[in-house]
């Protein structure tokens, strides 16, 4: 351990940043953004696309609506039992791949309100329920409650949701036309066979390729499965290993990108639940000790900004009829130089997804 060549905080900070496409906007489509971003956590629906207006160079969030409408990406529970935006390909692999770990687990909580419910005759009713037409969680859990009166109705919601591969069919999700939550299988929504589970080490792989240079345990922090170890030691004479200011061993991909830690990192604004923020066990690189716990109050997570590639405050946005309001909060007083770069960034955001033809107007609550 001692051997391996240490690495910054800062510097694991602008790597990550890259892998993430914040440092600079890419060219990429949506599509193949959320690919290589091994999918978008979004429990709301406007997530994704403030996600994606803050990585790519020319998106327009109608492009992501189409691709939604196509089927080409799907809404669905995968990654730390969440629901997350995906690839087709992704939606199925890589649920399947944590269907024994953290679905579950989540599943096992519940288990107390599931006394005498049969499984197998839960998971086949639901099957034929949702695929004679999407159904809404009431719906389905109205259905479950007739066949089992006694078992607690959210056990039941949940059961049916882990251990069926289901998907949120549109309008829900679709840009400012969004509907209520509706479900149907995987099969019947994307119109082919399930596919397999992803494998365990492509799947390191790509996370390492978004999120790296990482440990064991952010990578367990990622995908919520255990005992990774094994995992990377297998790939090990594939990867660079580092050390980081904690004495934590890290691996990487040789050719992924780690620039210079004095590498600008202009100002990005992000939606709550972004992956950047969840998806390591140690966050530091991305969020100050001083600031840690301020994105969430309880439950809620809140949106936040960037500043020199960190943590810098939080951003709200108040839409009246044609008008759109985005509040900038940071949590220290900003530079003449800070302020006017997150006027740009706040701007162009606004641009981007402000109602057509709405006013807007940003404001500085210093």
């Amino acid at each position: 351990m001692d051997s391996l060549p240490p690495v910054s905080r800062r510097a694991l900070g602008r790597a990550t940043l890259a892998r993430q496409l914040l440092l600079r906007r890419s060219p990429l489509g949506a599509e193949e953004a959320v690919r290589h971003l091994v999918g978008l956590q979004g429990q709301n629906t406007k997530p994704p696309y403030y996600a994606l207006a803050a990585r790519l160079d020319g998106f327009r969030p109608e492009e992501l609506s189409a691709l939604m409408e196509s089927r080409a990406v799907v809404r669905t529970v995968s990654l730390r039992s969440t629901v997350h935006t995906h690839t087709a390909r992704d939606a199925v692999g890589l649920r399947r791949l944590v269907q024994a770990g953290a679905v579950e687990r989540e599943l096992n909580i519940f288990r107390k309100g599931l006394v005498g419910v049969d499984r197998d005759r839960l998971a086949a009713l639901a099957t034929a329920y949702v695929e004679e037409r999407p159904r809404t969680p009431k719906e389905l859990r109205d259905r479950l409650l007739r066949e089992w009166p006694d078992a607690d109705p959210l056990a039941l919601t949940v059961a049916a949701r882990c251990l069926l591969l289901l998907v949120q069919v549109t309008p829900r999700g679709l840009w400012r036309r969004s509907g209520r939550v509706a479900l149907t299988t995987s099969r019947v929504w994307l119109g082919e066979p399930d596919a397999e589970a992803a494998g365990i080490e492509e799947t390191v792989l790509r996370y390492l390729a978004a999120f790296g240079p990482a440990s064991v345990q952010d990578a367990q922090t990622w995908c919520r499965l255990t005992r990774l170890r094994p995992v990377f030691e297998r790939l090990r004479p594939r990867l660079l290993s580092f050390r980081d200011e904690s004495g934590t061993e890290l691996f990487d991909l040789p050719d992924a990108p780690r620039p210079d830690e004095d590498v600008p990192a202009p100002p990005r604004f992000l939606p709550e639940f972004d992956n950047l923020l969840l998806s390591h066990a140690d966050r530091t690189r991305i969020v100050p000790a001083a600031y840690k716990g301020r994105t969430w109050t309880v439950n809620q997570a809140h949106r936040v900004f960037l500043l020199d590639g960190t943590l810098a405050g939080l951003w709200h946005l108040e839409e009246t009829k044609g008008r759109t309001l985005l509040t900038v909060e940071p949590f220290a007083p900003l530079t003449r130089a800070d302020r006017a770069a997150l006027t740009d960034e706040a701007e162009r955001t606004l641009r981007l997804t402000a109602p057509e033809g709405d006013a807007y107007d940003l404001v500085f609550r210093e």
